[in-house]
């Protein structure tokens, strides 16, 4: 078993940035990925990053502004977001899964979310 909790949502202006985190405990040595879904729309992959953090995956749409990262020595997981747009705005999950990729139903364990509000 493995529970996740996020956390360093809120509110920024459009152009500004938010560190999120998520803290894994349990067995951690899983990939990770960060996912959001916005009001009335469909839980979308924003990146994911395998068990050593040697090899990431993005979204075309985050991609050269977001950054993920993981210390295992903390069993966290870091989603750096830059330049945010309000096309960002959404509830932001983490998730634990087997193998590194942006295929939703792979993941195996999901915390419980944390709201990103960009304004314009």
């Amino acid at each position: 078993q493995v529970q996740l909790v996020e956390s360093g949502g809120g509110l920024v202006q459009a152009g500004g940035s938010l560190r999120l985190s998520c803290v894994a405990s349990g067995r951690t040595l899983y990939a990770m990925g960060w996912f959001r879904q916005a009001p009335g729309k469909e839980r979308e992959f924003v990146v994911a990053i395998n068990s050593w953090g040697g090899g990431t995956i993005y979204a075309d749409s985050v991609k050269d502004r977001f950054t993920i990262s993981r210390d295992n020595a903390k069993n966290t997981v870091y989603l750096q977001m830059n330049s945010l747009k309000p096309e960002d705005t959404a509830v932001y999950y983490c998730a634990a899964a087997s193998i590194t990729t942006r295929q939703e139903d792979e993941y195996e364990y999901w915390g419980q979310g944390t709201q990103v509000t960009v304004s314009s």
